[in-house]
């Protein structure tokens, strides 16, 4: 607390799962502004499960202020920061004491929870009214949502293709190996080294073209590559310096951007050589909340706590009952880590972290 009694500024920019978490923990301990250009967090690792269950959707798109009722919330987009302000897309000028960087990544969503809902619902009437459907790519989301499509209508003709050499490159190729396993179990037809020209059936023929000269028919397409970090308008700010070659806010110990006291970054955006996954985004945002609590109340910078990655531990679902598991000491796949993951997909934990109902 500052002299007087009143309350430091704290300004979270992003409201994904780490900053959703970090704004709660501390809304009775600062003057706290939220600032996102959406009304609600939703929790991502459910999205694809929302596609062929839109009433899932309702339990994992969740309005800030259902957990968040003591602060300001700003529906907009930060576009500039300055040594002690804010700039929004609308306008407003929001002063700070500390500033937390939490964008994550740059999804265009709607911005509000009917909307979304209102998507779900569309998406799986894509899919109900398809007989074929094509996937591009063979990350997390693509391979997850081969797994969901191939789960609830095994009897729709799925298709994923990916350019790399393997499914799920971000982790081992054991994963990879399981991962394209279970889906060609469930009669996923998996093209790996190949692209996809989305535009070769825009003349109604249902037929795509990809990078060998194959042809792939299919009703409808879902395009599952990476979306980008939401960091590229740092690059007009104050901190234009602290982005390293991936866009990624380079952060210290502490997870403060290096070189400044007042400022931290959390989630997938800080340059943190991890996984970059929701179960640490979770931590980060609870250990700045920390940090923040003790700065806040006089305590000194030495007694802040340190940032520490845990176990490597990824997990990827491929319908209601299997995923496939990478931990530090062996991979699993198959029904054991659909045990963990795969009926809820993490959702109720989540929630809890939120302080609500599973």
């Amino acid at each position: 607390m500052e002299s007087g009694g009143s309350k430091r500024r704290v300004v979270v920019v992003g409201g994904g799962i780490a900053g959703s978490i970090l704004a709660r923990s501390i809304q009775f301990n600062a003057d706290l502004t939220l600032i996102d250009p959406k009304e609600y967090l939703e929790i991502k690792w459910a999205q694809l499960r929302s596609k062929v269950e839109p009433s899932f959707a309702e339990r994992a798109v969740v309005n800030y202020r259902d957990f968040f009722s003591n602060g300001r919330i700003i529906t907009s987009t930060a576009i500039n920061i300055t040594e002690n302000e804010v700039l929004t897309a609308d306008g407003q000028h929001i002063g700070y004491d500390y500033l937390v960087i939490a964008t994550g990544h740059g999804d265009n969503v709607p911005v509000s929870k009917t909307e979304r809902l209102h998507y779900y619902d569309a998406e799986n009437q894509k899919i109900q009214s398809a007989r074929s459907i094509l996937i591009v790519g063979g990350g997390p989301s693509g391979v997850e949502l081969a797994g969901e499509i191939s789960t609830d209508f095994p009897d729709k003709k799925v298709t994923l293709v990916h350019k790399g050499p393997r499914l799920l490159e971000y982790i081992g190729p054991k994963a990879s190996d399981k991962g394209l396993s279970l889906l060609r179990s469930k009669k996923v037809d998996v093209k790996l080294q190949q692209s996809v020209d989305l535009k070769s059936a825009s003349d109604g023929s249902q037929l795509y073209r990809t990078s060998t000269g194959e042809s792939i028919k299919a009703d409808c397409h879902f395009l599952c590559t990476r979306v980008p970090l939401s960091t590229a308008w740092l690059n007009e700010t104050i901190l234009k310096t602290n982005l390293d070659k991936d866009g990624r806010l380079k952060v210290d110990e502490y997870l403060r951007v290096k070189g400044r006291s007042n400022i931290f970054a959390i989630g997938d955006i800080t340059d943190v050589p991890e996984l970059k996954l929701g179960h640490a985004a979770i931590h980060h945002a609870y250990l700045v909340a920390k940090n923040l609590k003790l700065l806040m109340g006089g305590g000194k910078e030495s007694k802040m706590s340190v940032y520490k990655p845990g176990p490597e531990v990824a997990m990827v679902s491929l319908g209601r009952k299997h995923a496939v598991a990478q931990f530090p000491f062996a991979t699993v796949g198959g029904r054991i880590p659909g045990l963990i993951k795969s009926g809820d997909m993490f959702v109720g934990r989540t929630r809890k972290h939120l302080g609500l109902e599973p």
